[in-house]
Protein backbone atom coordinates (compact mmCIF):
# COMPACT_ATOMS: atom_id res chain seq x y z
CA UNK A 1 0.00 0.00 0.00
CA UNK A 2 2.80 2.42 0.83
CA UNK A 3 4.38 1.72 -2.58
CA UNK A 4 1.23 2.93 -4.29
CA UNK A 5 1.16 6.05 -2.18
CA UNK A 6 4.78 6.77 -3.13
CA UNK A 7 3.81 6.49 -6.80
CA UNK A 8 0.85 8.83 -6.38
CA UNK A 9 2.92 11.71 -4.96
CA UNK A 10 4.69 12.56 -8.27
CA UNK A 11 1.41 12.25 -10.17
CA UNK A 12 -0.24 14.64 -7.72
CA UNK A 13 2.55 17.18 -8.29
CA UNK A 14 2.20 16.91 -12.05
CA UNK A 15 -1.59 17.19 -11.73
CA UNK A 16 -1.31 20.42 -9.74
CA UNK A 17 1.01 21.88 -12.39
CA UNK A 18 -1.34 20.92 -15.21
CA UNK A 19 -4.29 22.38 -13.30
CA UNK A 20 -2.41 25.68 -12.81
CA UNK A 21 -1.62 25.90 -16.53
CA UNK A 22 -5.22 25.08 -17.45
CA UNK A 23 -6.54 27.73 -15.04
CA UNK A 24 -4.21 30.36 -16.51
CA UNK A 25 -5.34 29.45 -20.01
CA UNK A 26 -9.00 29.75 -19.03
CA UNK A 27 -8.39 33.22 -17.57
CA UNK A 28 -6.73 34.37 -20.81
CA UNK A 29 -9.62 33.00 -22.85
CA UNK A 30 -12.15 34.85 -20.68
CA UNK A 31 -10.25 38.13 -21.12
CA UNK A 32 -10.17 37.66 -24.89
CA UNK A 33 -13.89 36.88 -25.00
CA UNK A 34 -14.74 39.95 -22.92
CA UNK A 35 -12.66 42.13 -25.27
CA UNK A 36 -14.47 40.72 -28.31
CA UNK A 37 -17.83 41.23 -26.60
CA UNK A 38 -16.99 44.85 -25.81
CA UNK A 39 -16.02 45.48 -29.45
CA UNK A 40 -19.26 43.95 -30.68
CA UNK A 41 -21.26 46.06 -28.24
CA UNK A 42 -19.55 49.21 -29.53
CA UNK A 43 -20.40 48.23 -33.11
CA UNK A 44 -24.04 47.65 -32.16
CA UNK A 45 -24.20 51.04 -30.45
CA UNK A 46 -22.78 52.76 -33.54
CA UNK A 47 -25.25 50.95 -35.79
CA UNK A 48 -28.15 51.80 -33.50
CA UNK A 49 -27.18 55.48 -33.50
CA UNK A 50 -27.13 55.52 -37.32
CA UNK A 51 -30.56 53.90 -37.46
CA UNK A 52 -31.97 56.35 -34.90
CA UNK A 53 -30.65 59.26 -36.96
CA UNK A 54 -32.32 57.88 -40.09
CA UNK A 55 -35.61 57.43 -38.23
CA UNK A 56 -35.41 61.04 -36.98
CA UNK A 57 -34.98 62.25 -40.56
CA UNK A 58 -37.95 60.17 -41.72
CA UNK A 59 -40.09 61.44 -38.84
CA UNK A 60 -39.16 65.02 -39.70
CA UNK A 61 -40.10 64.47 -43.35
CA UNK A 62 -43.44 62.86 -42.49
CA UNK A 63 -44.48 65.31 -39.78
CA UNK A 64 -43.33 68.52 -41.48
CA UNK A 65 -46.49 69.98 -43.03
CA UNK A 66 -44.79 72.84 -44.85
CA UNK A 67 -43.09 70.62 -47.42
CA UNK A 68 -44.19 68.32 -50.17
CA UNK A 69 -43.48 64.81 -48.83
CA UNK A 70 -43.67 63.12 -52.22
CA UNK A 71 -41.23 65.62 -53.71
CA UNK A 72 -38.75 65.08 -50.89
CA UNK A 73 -38.92 61.31 -51.29
CA UNK A 74 -38.24 61.64 -55.00
CA UNK A 75 -35.29 63.94 -54.27
CA UNK A 76 -33.89 61.36 -51.87
CA UNK A 77 -34.24 58.66 -54.53
CA UNK A 78 -32.33 60.73 -57.05
CA UNK A 79 -29.57 61.68 -54.57
CA UNK A 80 -26.32 59.72 -54.86
CA UNK A 81 -25.70 57.17 -52.13
CA UNK A 82 -23.12 58.05 -49.54
CA UNK A 83 -20.72 55.20 -48.83
CA UNK A 84 -19.69 54.60 -45.25
CA UNK A 85 -16.05 54.74 -44.24
CA UNK A 86 -15.30 51.58 -42.24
Amino acid sequence: MIEYLALLIPFAGIGVGVFAIWTSHQQKMMKMQSTISAEKAAQYVANTEKLEQRVRVLERIVTDKGFDVAGQIENLRDAPEVKELN
